[in-house]
């Protein structure tokens, strides 16, 4: 029986290139936003539900978090790292035309991510906002009248048949956005090729009263030698001035370190969950995107 995995969509969108390269054998259901596919995943309507958590250079995907944190603390089974190639593509009616084009359409951080090419190469041409890459690329296919271009992925070329006039148009090479992978039963295995590591995630809650927690924290991890990659502070919601903290620590749950860094910021006043400890992988940079 063919399980089901629910992603952030539309078809064609970087999550989509993430789903395909992890979860082929699956089918694969989109979503219009992030809160619906979580929603998924808690209603068990899919396994599993794959949605954005953080870009290199935009930074946390704070609808993500928030939603876990406040709506469904659903476990985190996995991590998806996808390196970002951004290209400009065009109807292959106007092939030949891309420098004509009268309008560029993509999303407000692919463009933010390709700046340097259109401020270069097509200083002059309106740059359009669109709620995804994929709806950008969907638009230029279906108005071939138009000579205009998007900015998207190369999944989004094939699936709207586009040409891509020019490829990696991004600014910076080392962009990766990291995809979360949901499930209901924390156990559940994710079928990764390979894993890169491990990670467990933690929030934080500090006390409210007590001077120098953080300091206090921070020193429960550093004389046990555990590594963090990340900590970032979100709003409890319950007021101005009171924040969570969401930590990863470069290590699996063991038996012995992790769990009494946890008590003693228990014993501090800390409240802590435990959001997953999870593998994660980095996919191919040199795959056709």
């Amino acid at each position: 029986m063919v399980g089901k995995v629910g992603y952030l969509g539309p078809k064609a969108t970087f999550t989509h290139v993430a789903v395909q390269e992890v979860f082929s054998e699956y089918e694969q259901i989109p979503f219009k936003t992030i809160p619906s596919c979580i929603d998924a995943v808690y209603n068990e309507e899919v396994e599993y539900g794959i949605v954005p958590l953080e870009n290199a250079l935009e930074g946390s995907v704070n609808l993500t978090l928030d939603y876990l944190i406040h709506e469904h603390r659903l476990p985190v089974v996995g991590e998806i790292i996808l390196p970002i190639r951004q290209h400009l593509m065009v109807h292959p009616d106007h092939a030949d035309k891309w420098e004509e084009v009268q309008a560029v359409y993509s999303h407000p951080h692919a463009i933010a991510q390709c700046h340097k090419f259109l401020y270069g190469s097509l200083a002059h041409v309106p740059v359009e906002e669109m709620t995804s890459t994929a709806f950008a690329a969907k638009y230029v296919s279906e108005n071939p009248g138009e000579v205009v271009g998007a900015i998207a992925n190369g999944l989004a070329a094939k699936e709207y048949g586009l040409h891509i006039a020019r490829p990696n148009i991004h600014d910076y090479d080392h962009n990766t956005t990291r995809f979360v992978v949901l499930h209901k039963d924390r156990t559940r295995a994710v079928p990764f090729e390979q894993e890169n590591g491990y990670k467990t995630t933690l929030m934080i809650t500090l006390p409210s009263d007590q001077a120098g927690a953080l300091h206090q924290v921070l020193s429960a991890f550093a004389w046990r030698k555990l590594n963090l990659s990340k900590i970032e502070s979100r709003p409890m919601k319950t007021g101005l001035g009171n924040y969570f903290f969401i930590v990863d620590i470069e290590q699996k749950m063991d038996e012995v370190l992790i769990p009494s860094a946890i008590a003693e910021l228990e014993a501090l006043g800390c409240k802590v969950a435990v959001l997953g400890s999870y593998p994660h992988t980095l996919l191919d940079q040199k795959i056709p995107l």
